[in-house]
């Protein structure tokens, strides 16, 4: 597939999803650089903000198969991953596997950390391995798969936080705002009279072998070896252990207990490979980079106490790192 050709068809992706959402120009854009990536999203907002609608619109844009999970405490993990059966047929009793509703192409874990962890725990196989154990047999998931999870941030009673293990797994986090008045007084032109809109099917009729060609364009993408090494600096630099070069952070090592794994530096990398693709282009460039960064890393610093008490967050110790690492 020619660059051209990629940036023909998320153009429309793009422009079709936003028939439906108003605002969150941001946040569509990453949830596709992500899809086209082979990664999985986590919606972090309020309620009534559009997380769940962003998804379905998306699903239909990209005329995949949707299952939405709303994950409860009482939630098995049965429910997510199927189980088997008894059935009768021919004089005969077998056991059959059906499938639960991770058996999707885009998957909506809605409100994800309602769930206990060992049932946050049932995504973990699907999300990193593509595939799914059950009673020793391992079924494989539909190609392309993608999980897209939300959670407010607001409600602790009732709530399970993902365990470390889990939000790595995520490729990006995405932070959605409530709405400017321009853009609510435009919600509610859309949503109050009788014609709602749909988004329509872009992919219907070429499928799954375009999303692959596209998948595949993504990662051959050209990055400078001075980018990629900015990205290798930038990423050690979350680390609060004592560095061989130019020494810790300050905000670092007073604030963070675990910096980001090397996924976070794949995400920044396949992140600015499908951002410079959406602009029509082959190379990677520093805004590539500048515009997936926080996605990329806030959900991976794991922050200690002090952070906590202190009211300082991953966006406000990254901020520190950009400014700090130097890019030559």
């Amino acid at each position: 597939m020619e660059p051209k050709k990629f940036q023909e068809i998320f153009s429309r992706i793009e422009a079709e999803v936003k028939k439906v959402i108003v605002g969150h120009e941001d946040a569509v854009r990453k949830v596709i650089i992500a899809f086209f990536a082979g990664g999985h999203a986590l919606l972090e907002g309020v309620p009534g903000l559009g997380k769940t609608l962003l998804v379905k619109s998306l699903s239909r844009a990209l005329a995949l198969s949707f299952k939405r999970i709303q994950f409860t405490p009482d939630l098995m993990p049965s429910d997510i991953v199927g189980t088997q059966v008894l059935s009768e047929g021919d004089g005969r009793r077998d056991f059959q596997f059906k499938k639960g509703p991770i058996f999707a192409q885009v998957v909506l874990a809605d409100e994800i950390n309602r769930a206990t962890p060992k049932t946050q725990s049932a995504v973990l196989e699907a999300m990193e391995e593509r595939q799914v154990t059950i009673f020793g047999v391992t079924y494989p998931m539909e190609s392309p798969f993608m999980v897209l999870a939300t959670q407010n941030p607001i409600e602790l009673e009732g709530t399970y936080p993902l365990p470390e293990a889990q939000l790595d797994r995520f490729f990006f986090k995405l932070v959605v705002l409530p709405p400017t008045p321009a853009e609510l007084t435009e919600i509610l032109k859309r949503t109050t009279r009788a014609e709602l809109p749909e988004p329509a099917p872009v992919l219907a009729a070429e499928g799954a072998r375009s999303i692959a060609e596209m998948q595949l364009l993504l990662r051959q993408v050209l990055i400078a070896p001075p980018l990629e090494s900015y990205v290798v600096r930038l990423v050690h630099a979350t680390q609060p252990n004592d560095h061989k070069e130019g020494g810790v952070i300050p905000e670092v090592k007073e604030y963070v207990r675990f910096g980001a794994s090397p996924r976070g530096a794949q995400a920044i990398i396949l992140g600015a490979k499908g951002n410079a693709l959406a602009e029509d282009r082959v190379h990677v460039s520093d805004e590539d980079i500048e515009t997936v960064i926080y996605p990329a890393l806030r959900h991976r610093l794991i922050l200690n106490f002090q952070a906590e008490a202190e009211n300082v967050g991953p966006d406000q110790i990254l901020a520190a790192i950009i400014k700090k690492v130097p890019r030559d």
